[in-house]
């Protein structure tokens, strides 16, 4: 339901969510541009997928993998999800957690 900017800053009727000119408003969170982002809330699912390592990620460096997401290949800081493990360039490598906007922890794809 789209509503006037006078009817959203009312508040008006309404059963919790409402879209108010592109923002999807819950309770007291907005979440800007959400009406074109596919039903996902802006939020693209990072964390399962595979990526190549380009820069060598060990204990106390900075990785880097190359993410297939959002139609093309993105590249994203990365961090061992083992301390102590060394993850050499080239190798295939998993996404199990994600820290928005470019970080992630990965570990090594069994292939």
């Amino acid at each position: 339901m789209v509503r006037s900017r006078a009817d959203c800053a009312a508040g008006g009727p309404g059963n919790g969510t409402r879209l108010c000119h592109g923002a999807v408003i819950r309770g007291n969170l907005r979440i800007r541009g959400a009406a074109r982002s596919g039903g996902n809330d802006g939020v693209t699912r990072v964390v399962g997928r595979q990526g190549r390592v380009t820069g060598r990620i060990g204990p106390g460096l900075v990785g880097e993998v190359m993410v297939p997401i959002r139609g093309g290949v993105e590249a994203f800081y990365a961090y061992p999800s083992i301390p102590d493990e060394e993850i050499p360039v080239g190798s295939i490598v998993v996404v199990v957690e994600y820290s928005p906007p470019r970080t992630v922890y990965v570990a090594r794809a069994v292939v």
